[in-house]
């Protein structure tokens, strides 16, 4: 007997990666679609071979649908997650966690009060480059990381938004808070507290809104740059820059530098992870190349919610996890 599962909101990440890849898993029987307008759910159900549902409560309120995924803006994630967690529903969050650490840990108290699981949506985790890099710095095979770069940029939300044009909310102060910081910057700040089992406990940012304008032609009201120097827990000195300015091919590209040796993560676009040692030795894995707006792959983060259910275990990505990488994104933007 398989799982049915719940989506609210329906637009681009839910049509992209989320509807596609609860369909691939065999675990999943049906799924239902949820969206403020109507019309979206409908679309999505068609192509998907799902079913729509005119409210919310409609999805919450059926006992036979396990899991959700809040796939709704920024803004709305602490009301939806929240509802749907108290309805005893596990939910799968898309990033970032809420708008706020404040809302953040309303989620995580609800989690807490229903006993169902919360996994966010950080699926930078789950490359096979970054988890490879993983498995090479917990054995410390180039002894102690040092420092790190990394960068996460592309042309901008605009084209990827369900409405393709630059009225998205991600341009709105309201709905999307904390612009790219939130939206890429997020990921890398996620993806240097798993990779070296450390957080980031000092900021020093500058961030503005340098290019994109609004439906209005006026300059957007979150910031669509961001560039800032870290030091984590454990004492490891880096710097990291997002931007939604970045006019040509994408930058998802991280390098940490260790006693031993240096990692660059998608540096080459024809080699995901490169190892230098300092004897000149230089090794070369090939896995496949990282997801992005454009090459729309499985991410394996469906997979791993749904196995977590099955198999009741602990989700690879938690909401104490998540909470740590916003309070990183409040330090940026009040930096």
């Amino acid at each position: 007997m398989g799982i049915k599962v719940g989506i609210i909101g329906c637009g681009s990440i839910a049509r992209f990666r989320h509807a596609p890849e609860y369909k691939a898993n065999p675990h999943v029987e049906e799924i239902i679609f949820f969206d403020r307008r109507p019309e979206r759910a409908e679309c999505l159900a068609n192509e998907f071979g799902g079913r729509a549902v005119k409210t919310d409560e409609e999805l919450l309120n059926d006992p036979s649908i396990v899991a959700i995924s809040d796939c709704s803006s920024n803004d709305a994630h602490h009301i939806n997650t929240t509802k749907a967690l108290l309805s005893g529903k596990h939910v799968l969050c898309e990033k970032p966690l809420a708008n706020s650490v404040m809302h953040a840990e309303v989620i995580l108290e609800a989690e807490r009060i229903s006993g169902k699981k919360l996994m966010v949506d950080h699926n930078q985790r789950f490359t096979k480059a970054h988890q490879k890099a993983k498995e090479i710095l917990d054995k410390k095979e180039l002894g102690e990381v040092l420092t790190f770069k990394t960068s996460f940029g592309h042309q901008g939300p605009e084209s990827w938004g369900v409405n393709k044009s630059n009225s998205t909310w991600f341009f709105k102060k309201e709905r999307s808070h904390s612009g790219v910081a939130g939206d890429l910057g997020i990921h890398k700040i996620d993806l240097i507290h798993y990779l070296l089992d450390d957080e980031i406990e000092d900021v020093h940012s500058f961030h503005g809104a340098l290019d994109k304008v609004d439906e209005n032609g006026l300059p957007i009201e979150v910031c669509d740059n961001v560039v800032c120097a870290l030091k984590t827990r454990k004492g490891r000195l880096g710097t990291a820059s997002f931007s939604w300015t970045y006019y040509g091919s994408e930058d998802n590209s991280t390098v940490i530098y260790c006693q031993k040796g240096i990692l660059k993560i998608y540096n080459d676009p024809d080699v995901p992870l490169v190892v230098e040692k300092k004897d000149g030795s230089i090794k070369k894995y090939e896995f496949e190349s990282i997801q992005t707006n454009n090459n729309q792959t499985n991410t394996g983060v469906i997979n791993a919610f749904i196995d977590s259910i099955i198999h009741d275990v602990k989700p690879l990505v938690t909401g104490e996890q998540a909470i740590a990488s916003l309070r990183i994104v409040e330090k940026i933007l009040g930096s």
